[in-house]
């Protein structure tokens, strides 16, 4: 897979609103339960810190959301999403998403990255957090909703960035 790392850019737009739809729609992984419309995810996106995709010429196989997880004086910790189009999975796709974060989240002062709700039963997620040096800070039972009502345990991890 030949594909780089940049900033998302407009014409991106599509497929990424496709890419995290899908993920929304997959409804484990998550929180969001809504789908984002052309309009909302524009606004969406570009409301973050940095909004990265990995590309393969103009075929998006991945995006990543980063932005502060709290305000003034736990501002300096960061949050990320990702989110892997589902043929680009198993391919090194989320690493690659995962390492630009971590290097994007230094480069904006953020000294922390944390994820706050790593879903039990996302077993590839967790693998490559673990495998980069993420530290998981214990269970949360029962912390994510899936769309039967039925709840599974959730993992928050972090790494220090500095």
């Amino acid at each position: 897979m030949g594909g780089a790392m940049r900033r998302y850019e407009t014409e991106d737009l599509e497929s990424m609103t496709e890419i995290w739809n899908g993920i929304v729609d997959e409804a484990n992984a998550f929180p969001q339960t809504e789908r984002l419309t052309k309009m909302q995810a524009e606004a969406f996106f570009a409301s973050q810190s940095y909004t990265g995709a990995y590309a393969d010429g103009d075929e998006v196989l991945g995006l990543y959301i980063l932005h502060p997880n709290n305000v003034g004086r736990c501002g300096h910790i960061a949050n990320a999403s990702f989110a892997v189009k589902k043929t680009a999975r198993g391919r090194g796709t989320g690493e690659k998403l995962v390492l630009d974060c971590i290097k994007k989240g230094k480069e904006l002062g953020f000294r922390i990255l944390q994820f706050n709700a790593v879903v039990c039963t996302n077993t590839a997620a967790i693998r490559l957090y673990e495998r980069l040096g993420f530290t998981r800070l214990g269970r949360i039972p029962k912390g994510f909703r899936l769309n039967d009502g039925t709840y599974l345990d959730i993992f928050p991890y972090y790494i220090a960035l500095d």
